[in-house]
């Protein structure tokens, strides 16, 4: 059986209960002449060691949504490419764009989008009330608590068609990986890069079924005391886990 924390989270992903190790501090490394092209041997092995411990099946995706628009998300079974929230976080130039912004083939329109990290940019936006002309007016005047992160793992995804993006789905420089292959070397990639990461979106072609949703994340029990009625409603009921540090305005 699963070990949870106070928050309802399970052991190592809440960071007020199980936070993270501080790396010690190490002297100032010498820099060193390097030829340009391939990286040195030992910077090789380090990187390659680093990264074969990771699980990309187990890498956490998340989808954030109002929380009125949970229980039309139960009766259409899942996530929807296209649907037409009650209350919708993108704008209507947003939505626009993504309809004519080529995705392997199809347009970022045909995909649920989900982030790879809850510190993504565009979340952390809707935290702090920032104007951005990707979100809705009705997003502006909502505040953090009034929404709930949907949250899953690549590996729930494996019978499922996706693409890793590299970012905004609708950007112009933005890359994908649409193989399997492709995707698992970005995700590798991502996973060591802070910078990126924020900004990029996982997507799930058509639909994404609700009972894939492993957790629930919401602000505080008023939110999760309203969700416990929707649930009632589903054979899936995820676990409603109370973690305000998804919620709260990012320091800085």
């Amino acid at each position: 059986m699963a070990v949870e924390c106070i928050h309802g989270l399970d052991e190592g992903l809440c960071d007020i209960c199980y936070p993270k190790a501080v790396p010690a501090a190490e002297g100032k490394p010498v820099r060193s002449r390097v030829t340009r092209g391939a990286p040195s041997a030992t910077r090789a092995a380090s990187t390659s060691a680093r990264r074969s411990t990771i699980d990309v099946g187990e890498q956490r995706i998340y989808h954030v949504t109002h929380l009125s628009n949970l229980a039309g998300i139960l009766e259409a079974g899942g996530l929807l490419a296209g649907a037409s929230p009650t209350v919708d976080i993108s704008s209507v130039e947003t939505r626009e764009s993504r309809r004519t912004a080529d995705v392997a083939g199809s347009t970022a329109a045909s995909y649920v989008s989900f982030f790879l990290t809850p510190n993504a940019t565009l979340w952390e936006g809707i935290r702090l009330g920032a104007a951005d002309p990707r979100l809705s007016p009705e997003t502006s005047h909502a505040t953090p608590a009034d929404f709930v992160i949907l949250v899953s793992t690549v590996g729930q995804t494996a019978d499922l068609e996706s693409v890793v993006a590299d970012g905004d789905a609708a950007g112009s420089l933005t890359r994908f990986g649409s193989t399997e292959d492709a995707s698992e070397r970005m995700l590798r990639r991502l996973h060591d890069d802070e910078n990126s990461i924020i900004a990029a979106e996982f997507l799930v072609k058509e639909a994404f079924p609700f009972e894939l949703v492993t957790l629930i994340g919401v602000a505080h029990d008023r939110a999760r005391d309203a969700i416990r009625p929707i649930l009632q409603a589903s054979s899936h009921r995820p676990k409603v886990a109370v973690y305000p540090p998804w919620f709260q305005r990012p320091e800085g």
